[in-house]
């Protein structure tokens, strides 16, 4: 059994008012994790932090991380960013992509299709699992020079009018149920583990000295305060009411086949 990750964190962007604090200390917290508990080894762990994190040198890693696995290897995608949405342009969905913002977003996205297309090819018994802490929609009444509240969170959602792209005003109505309708989880070969409902907002924020994704730091403590024994639908049961008890209004989303979501974790 071979064990491979890829962790991505995007702070800093060419755009200033697009930064983010948290993103880069979630990338390494989840490579730590990996190498001190799940018996990776740093060698099979890629980083692209920041200026590294362009969309075709994710993609390329993605496509290295991906390629060879076979049977019984576990493999493990890591993304902590700002995330946007833009209109369909393939018509496969009823109104918009979801996307990630690679450092390069103001040219580049990687949309869901992209990791659709990867995901979809690996052959059947590679154990992958994808955890994207960004967001994807937003009411239009907030941009990124003002999601910062006075407990230093932010939202990690840029505005697809940063980006030159068309804004859909029912985005937020409609992005759930188009989400569930566009990719039957029992279609998939990944675990998805996501921030937020596509209707909500992902949170950077501070804790204690140090900034992180809201999700992923309460999903490394939830998993330490298990001792790091948990399923998948263990971890998602727990990080649900931990995110509610910290006043973060975001219900992270477990994506994937129900048998699946019964293996431990990250093995």
């Amino acid at each position: 059994m071979a064990t491979r990750a890829l962790c991505v964190g995007v702070n800093k962007y060419p755009n200033p008012a697009l930064e983010l604090r948290g993103c880069v200390n979630d990338a390494k917290g989840w490579a730590t994790l990996l190498t001190d508990h799940y018996d990776f080894a740093r060698s099979d762990i890629k980083m692209l932090t920041d200026k590294q994190a362009t969309k075709a040198r994710v993609l390329a890693g993605l496509g290295d991380l991906l390629a060879g696995a076979k049977r019984g290897d576990v493999v493990v995608f890591t993304n902590s960013s700002h995330g946007t949405y833009r209109a369909d342009k393939d018509g496969d969905e009823s109104l918009y992509d979801e996307a990630i913002c690679p450092y390069d977003c103001e040219d580049e996205l990687i949309v869901d299709d992209d990791l659709r297309l990867l995901f979809a090819d690996i052959p059947r018994g590679v154990r992958l699992t994808a955890i994207s802490d960004s967001c994807h929609s937003g009411s239009g009444t907030r941009g990124p020079d003002d999601m910062e509240t006075p407990d230093r969170r932010r939202a990690r959602f840029c505005d697809p009018r940063q980006l030159d792209l068309p804004f859909i005003d029912d985005v937020r109505q409609t992005a759930h149920r188009r989400s569930e309708a566009a990719f039957p989880e029992s279609d998939m070969n990944e675990l998805f583990l996501s921030g937020c409902r596509s209707d909500q907002y992902s949170y950077d924020a501070r804790f204690g000295r140090m900034f992180h994704g809201a999700m992923s730091y309460f999903a490394k403590q939830t998993i330490a305060d298990a001792g790091y024994q948990l399923t998948y639908g263990q971890l998602h049961r727990q990080l649900v009411p931990r995110l509610r008890d910290g006043n973060y209004d975001q219900e992270p989303q477990l994506e994937g086949r129900t048998s699946f979501k019964r293996r431990q974790l990250f093995t």
